[in-house]
């Protein structure tokens, strides 16, 4: 036993060495997504047309208003062409959730204009969003993604429960347990609270990360829902700085709706100027 031991140690070493040699030669750890990043298009959905909805998914979708503004054209108007999607044309305004104070859920945020920060620990993985000021959990210590009854005891959250692992050098994040009042993306499409979001992240090269989600729902999409890759590009400290302060956080607007501002604050900085906008 000592001596098989003893015999992979260098083999172990080498496949160490290898590794770090590919570091080096690519200039970056593909494992380290660390940094502030932005999306390259405005897009607040998954960037595809979604497969045809299950009678449970047309009736998720009932008294749903959808809001165009910055979506794909092509998304759009496969929406318009559906006599089950209702959009904010013909003088109808969007009941987007999040224009009444609710949070955006998930993957809506990630499909925000605002940045979004990955921080690196041992058994998990921080994204933290501009928007919202929200951090996210990616479990990365080894727990298994909730299920059956585990699932329905920890019921639904608006941005589910994530766990995450290497394949290789891509990260893959697995979510659960979403609340179903969070629309999927601007246009009102559903999602129910047994879907499954699996999404992809990999370095490019040390500024660029390419990102996908599949959006897994049989009791709503009559199949699995595949977006298209996003590109994110690294943000430089000059462009988070504002009057000397720094950061993630250090933007002119917090992003927050809070009641006890909300007519003043968010509804002139936000709401209003999004309904204008959606009417042009």
């Amino acid at each position: 036993m000592r001596n098989r031991f003893l015999i992979l140690i260098p083999a172990l070493a080498a496949v160490v060495l290898l590794f770090w040699e590919g570091v080096a030669a690519q200039g970056f750890d593909p494992h380290d997504l660390s940094g502030i990043w932005t999306r390259t298009a405005r897009d607040h959905s998954l960037g595809t047309k979604p497969p045809p909805l299950t009678r449970a998914g047309i009736e998720a979708m009932k008294g749903r208003i959808g809001d165009t503004d910055d979506v794909l054209r092509e998304v759009v108007d496969a929406a318009r062409a559906s006599s089950q999607v209702r959009l904010n044309d013909n003088g109808l305004e969007t009941n987007a959730p999040w224009l009444e104070c609710n949070p955006l859920g998930f993957p809506r945020l990630l499909n925000d204009d605002e940045p979004m920060e990955f921080i690196m620990t041992k058994d998990k993985i921080l994204q933290v969003f501009q928007s919202e000021h929200r951090i996210r959990y990616l479990w990365t210590d080894g727990r298994e993604l909730p299920s059956g009854q585990n699932l329905e005891n920890l019921g639904p959250a608006w941005y589910g429960h994530s766990v995450g692992k290497w394949d290789g050098n891509t990260l893959i994040v697995n979510t659960v347990g979403l609340d179903e009042r969070a629309w999927l993306d601007n246009l009102g499409y559903p999602k129910s609270f047994h879907a499954r979001i699996e999404e992809t992240w990999k370095h490019l090269d040390s500024n660029t990360l390419e990102s996908q989600m599949t959006l897994f729902d049989p009791e709503y999409y009559t199949a699995p829902y595949v977006g298209a890759k996003r590109t994110f590009k690294r943000l430089p400290d000059r462009a988070v700085t504002y009057f000397g302060w720094s950061g993630l956080f250090a933007g002119i607007t917090e992003g927050i709706c809070a009641p006890v501002n909300e007519v003043e604050g968010y509804n002139k900085g936000f709401r209003d100027l999004g309904r204008a906008k959606s009417k042009q």
